[in-house]
């Protein structure tokens, strides 16, 4: 459901410079998230080049969730680790959520209402 538009900040923390290649943040409703990039909402990417970068947005969705990939090898995609399952790559969820021996994090423990969201939303990358 639409509402009216908030800008909405994004600063991601804890971003591996040493690992270079790009910093893609997401918005999603529930449908596609997190694997369905090409689901997302909005996302933008940025070229790694501070421990802290800041994305901008102006959100019209009455939920979303946030995702943010550590995109090294620049393909697009989380990329795996030798077994396959898990992530290779640094990730970052809205709400602290993060990946787990189950997979990544749902939507209902991802979602914020952009009503309550803040103005300025930190999601720190978190590294395998």
């Amino acid at each position: 459901m639409l509402v009216k538009a908030k800008e909405v900040t994004i600063e991601v923390l804890n971003i591996d410079v040493v690992r270079q290649g790009n910093i893609i943040v997401m918005i999603f409703a529930k449908e596609g998230f997190p694997k369905q990039h090409q689901q997302a909402l909005m996302s933008q990417t940025q070229l790694v080049t501070d421990k802290t970068q800041l994305f901008t947005f102006n959100i019209k969705e009455k939920e979303f969730a946030i995702k943010v990939l550590h995109d090294e090898n620049q393909d697009g995609k989380v990329t795996k680790n030798w077994t396959g399952i898990y992530p290779k790559e640094g990730l970052g969820f809205s709400n602290k959520q993060k990946v787990g021996f189950t997979g990544p994090p749902v939507y209902k423990k991802s979602k914020m209402s952009l009503h309550q969201a803040p103005s300025n939303i930190s999601i720190s990358i978190i590294y395998p």
